[in-house]
C-alpha cells in the first residue's frame, strides 16, 4: 500500500524528487547504513544527508508533505495525524486509569508515557530539549 502512494507521488514530482524504492531483503548494508528499524521506512536526504526520515505507514497526505519540502528546499516534517493523536492520547488516558484503579504505577507510568506520545511534537519543552540533544550529537 505504501508503494503505491511514493510511486504515485514520484510521478507527481518527477524532476524535482528522485524516488529509489530498495527491496529490504536484498539490501541488508543499505538498512544498516541508515539504521533502518521498521519498514516501511521512508529517507528523505537532501545533498548525501538524512533530513527526514517516517517509519511505519503514512496516508498519501503525510507523504505528500515530505514531497512537497523536498521539492520545495524547506525542512523536511511529517506531522502526526489526528486519529493517531487521539489513539495515543486515549490509549495513554486508559493505561493510567488501568494502573491507577489496580494500583500498578508502572502501568500509570507508562500511561502517562503512551499519552505523552500523542502530543510530544507540541510540547515546547520537549522541543527545546530535543533541539540541544540533537545540536549536543551532532557536535561528537
Amino acid at each position: 500500500m505504501t508503494k503505491h502512494i511514493l510511486e504515485k507521488l514520484a510521478k507527481e514530482y518527477v524532476g524535482t524528487v528522485d524516488f529509489l524504492a530498495i527491496n529490504a531483503d536484498d539490501s541488508r548494508e543499505v538498512l544498516e547504513q541508515f539504521h533502518v528499524s521498521g519498514i516501511p521506512t521512508v529517507i528523505a536526504l537532501r545533498d548525501g544527508k538524512v533530513v527526514g526520515r517516517v517509519t511505519g505507514f503514512q496516508n498519501e497526505t503525510g507523504y505528500r508533505s515530505m514531497f512537497m519540502a523536498l521539492a520545495n528546499g524547506s525542512k523536511v516534517k511529517v506531522s502526526m495525524t489526528t486519529f493517531d493523536r487521539y489513539l495515543r492520547l486515549g490509549a495513554g488516558a486508559l493505561l493510567g486509569l488501568v494502573g491507577l484503579f489496580t494500583g500498578s504505577w508502572l502501568v500509570a507510568g507508562l500511561g502517562g508515557l503512551v499519552a505523552f506520545l500523542g502530543i510530544y511534537d507540541r510540547c515546547p519543552i520537549w522541543v527545546g530539549v530535543s533541539k540541544l540533544l540533537k545540536r549536543g550529537l551532532t557536535r561528537s
